[in-house]
């Protein structure tokens, strides 16, 4: 009997203020009264105390919560808005960033059916197109030889308007040429793939870690290049399992919450 389970791979809220710590943005909480709150602000937050859109207590009544004064208070708000946990408007406060879209990395992974479960409309905007030499690593992904000819595509996944993540995506050539140019008819790999034959297609493997943006992908994303990101790099394969696209995905951390769906037999 198959069960489809769904599992929240990745803690990003952890990951997130571990990484903030590592490259200082964050110190750890015995650091300073600031930092310590800042941690335990970060903790509510995660635990669901203060919610997405939800505006948080005054900085008067902060400083009464947390025992500290308004120049901590503000400065622990200050650091937390650096990494885009929470965003200040004058005159009306402070308020936890919005995760806005939860999308689903399972076998079968399409990012406009993830976009449509969580009931965000967007597509797939090609932003450049070369044709490379694979290097080792795309070679290895691609069970191709080194230097073998590759399509190289940076294509930008939106929702809503709003940049959710960009990628960068290597297809074997000469199978997958034109792919690039059904990829601006269709705003889908899986339209363009279907063009070229490919009639379905699996997820081989995914691994997914925090880091800092590069400045190119921070600007894609239109975000500042202290805020963490999600990296996804994943290996595709056609119905007989020959790998057919390797990609590295950047996700914005504030605007994606990553779900794992696994498929288990019994």
């Amino acid at each position: 009997m198959d069960v489809s389970l769904k599992k929240v791979c990745v803690d990003f809220m952890t990951k997130f203020f571990a990484l903030a710590a590592h490259v200082g943005l964050l110190p750890p909480p015995g650091h300073s009264f600031w930092a310590r709150v800042a941690h335990e602000l970060a903790s509510a937050i995660g635990k669901g105390i203060y919610a997405p859109g939800e505006r948080l207590p005054s900085e008067h009544d902060l400083a009464e919560i947390h025992g500290v004064n308004r120049h901590t208070i503000r400065r622990s708000l200050s650091s937390l808005g650096q990494m885009g946990l929470v965003r200040s408007t004058k005159g009306s406060g402070t308020f936890v960033e919005e995760l806005a879209v939860d999308l689903v990395l399972g076998k079968r992974t399409r990012h406009q059916h993830s976009l449509a479960q969580a009931g965000v409309k967007g597509g797939l905007q090609l932003l450049s197109t070369t044709r490379e030499r694979a290097d080792a690593g795309t070679a290895r992904a691609l069970a191709l030889r080194v230097g073998s000819a590759v399509l190289h595509l940076v294509v930008l996944g939106d929702g809503d308007g709003q940049a959710l993540h960009v990628s960068d995506r290597y297809f074997p050539l000469p199978r997958f040429a034109g792919l690039d140019v059904h990829l601006q008819e269709t705003a889908s790999i899986t339209q363009s793939f279907a063009r070229l034959g490919v009639a379905d297609y699996t997820r081989q493997a995914s691994r997914i870690s925090a880091c800092l943006p590069r400045a190119e992908v921070a600007d894609h994303l239109s975000q500042a290049s202290t805020r963490p990101v999600l990296q996804v790099t994943s290996v595709n394969v056609d119905a007989i399992g020959i790998p057919i696209e390797y990609a590295r995905t950047w996700f914005a951390g504030d605007r994606v919450t990553l779900t794992v769906e696994h498929a288990h037999a019994g």
